[in-house]
């Protein structure tokens, strides 16, 4: 079987250029790729050869990430309400009415907060360690988050720039994978997002995201009703290792959605690293069981 290759493009959105990867049919049922904290599009690189046969994949750089603009943090203003504003403006400017989501850490308060102003577009959600629960927080992994967002000071943003480290980053890759998957993960990807993660003005843009954090929290309860009134089709695919966002985050989904599908796989946070296969079988069934796409 061929396989089809994947688009390198770029966009133009409120004047700043937008990167992202595309590739499948034109006119083939879209599967919008949200990423999350501190990687890009790459993310999704060995997901969507296995998906571009039957589906039309888009996966932007968000703002600041990847090889998208990166204006500063005093001529954007890095919020998730910002972010996931100029991806809605993103979407409409390829003309896209209609997509399933698949959202990953910070892909996840964005692509909700897309659901939540356009129900109607969402076909159906794939969460791959994105939360939308109190309890899919990992206790320690949040501690110095949490201190940041609730007051920021310099004493209080020195931990937290440690996340977006060579080391902190290479953490988040490691950590929850079992030995025999670890020879999976390329070191590359945590040395080239430590690359991009110490560009300049990279702090003050990192850290502004990281204590806006707390507006996705106070959105948990409007993610849950949507959830709850949408009974849009949802598929976790949880790496159960990881301790960002730990597996009770993923059977969350169950309590608004009882016909949630949840896997929890034997790997960490970047689950696409050592499990895409699985991954894109489990997305292949889902949809078109769920959605008939």
């Amino acid at each position: 079987m061929s396989v089809l290759p994947t688009h390198h493009r770029t966009v133009t959105v409120r004047g700043h250029e937008i990167s992202y990867r595309e590739a499948g049919p034109a006119d083939a049922p879209v599967l919008l790729l949200l990423h999350g904290f501190p990687t890009s599009s790459r993310m999704f690189r060995d997901l969507i050869p296995l998906l571009a046969d039957r589906y039309r994949l888009i996966a932007p750089d968000h703002l600041g990430f990847g090889r998208s603009d990166a204006p500063s943090a005093a001529e954007f203003d890095y919020t998730f309400t910002e972010l996931a504003a100029l991806t809605a403006e993103f979407t409409e400017t390829l003309g896209l009415d209609r997509y399933a989501l698949y959202i990953q850490d910070y892909g996840s308060p964005i692509g909700l907060r897309l659901a939540l102003a356009h129900p109607e577009r969402v076909t159906a959600i794939i969460s791959q360690n994105g939360n939308a629960y109190d309890e899919g927080l990992g206790a320690d992994a949040w501690a110095p988050v949490l201190a940041l967002i609730e007051n920021r000071t310099p004493e209080t943003e020195e931990p937290v720039r440690g996340i977006r480290s060579l080391d902190g980053i290479r953490w988040q890759y490691e950590t929850g994978v079992p030995a025999e998957y670890l020879d999976l993960l390329d070191p590359d990807a945590w040395h080239q997002d430590a690359a991009q993660m110490a560009r300049e003005g990279q702090d003050e843009i990192q850290l502004g995201l990281i204590s806006d954090y707390g507006s996705n929290f106070a959105l948990y309860p409007a993610f849950q009703e949507y959830f709850r009134t949408s009974r849009v089709p949802l598929l976790a695919v949880w790496g159960e290792g990881d301790q960002v966002f730990v597996p009770a985050g993923a059977e969350a989904f169950r309590r608004d959605l009882p016909d949630a599908e949840i896997h929890l796989l034997p790997t960490g946070h970047f689950a696409l690293e050592t499990h895409a296969p699985q991954i894109a079988e489990l997305i292949g069934d889902f949809l078109k069981r769920r959605t008939g796409e």
